[in-house]
């Protein structure tokens, strides 16, 4: 049994760990076959499919990355994930899927960085940085590629994940991957709690501790001003 992490784009990593959590299999492929400008061409896309085909194993249990909410290549992204869904299930293997999002914060990466009112998003090499580090200081990982690093990453939760399912503690994880683990098993029950965790106690009118009457600000007319 692998756990396995697969991160899909024109250039797909895969990273595959043993029963003990090692990386066993750590690689990225490109479909062969002539460049589209701006997509991929249908050969290109058979390619990469069938190098993933080749590299899964029977026993295998993948997590893979979804497609990013506002991709800006949206129509070729629908195709590779698409495609490589399609050669998990003709492998007879099934997957389960994660929002890029959650990748992040499985490491403790923020979205948004910087002061309040001048944040910026995260994103093209300081997220790739950013996910760098974050996976050297969690699991003591270090790769040149930051396609495998992410992909590494998706390989870790895909173990955590199964890890919980057989007896062990999702407590034992810390708060921020806890719920990502949680997102996952169990996305109704997550649903809820995220629900209940956004909701804010309503405001009063009243100052806390002290009857209504005491609260106010309205003087009586016969009250006399001590100042």
């Amino acid at each position: 049994m692998r756990f396995v992490g697969i991160d899909p784009a024109t250039q797909t990593a895969v990273v595959a760990l043993d029963e003990d959590g090692n990386p066993v299999l750590e690689v990225t492929f490109r479909g062969k076959g002539k460049d589209v400008k701006g997509g991929i061409s249908p050969e290109q896309r058979m390619s990469l499919e069938n190098q993933l085909y080749n590299v899964l194993k029977p026993e295998d249990v993948i997590l893979k990355e979804g497609v990013a909410n506002g991709s800006q290549m949206l129509i070729t992204t629908a195709k590779i994930h698409g495609g490589l869904e399609g050669m998990i299930t003709r492998k007879g293997l099934t997957f389960e899927e994660i929002a890029p999002l959650a990748v992040k914060k499985y490491v403790d990466v923020q979205s948004w960085i910087g002061e309040p009112g001048s944040k910026v998003l995260l994103k093209g090499k300081a997220k790739k940085e950013a996910m760098a580090v974050a996976a050297l200081k969690h699991f003591g990982y270090e790769n040149p590629s930051h396609d495998i690093v992410d992909a590494y990453i998706i390989a870790k939760i895909c173990e955590a994940i199964y890890r919980v399912r057989n007896g062990r503690p999702m407590d034992s994880y810390p708060l921020y991957q806890h719920e990502v683990i949680w997102s996952i098993i169990d996305p109704e029950a997550y649903k809820e709690y995220e629900i209940t965790k956004k909701k804010k106690p309503k405001k009063t009118n009243t100052r806390p501790g002290k009857p209504a009457a005491a609260g106010s600000h309205t003087h009586l007319k016969e009250q006399q001003f001590l100042f």
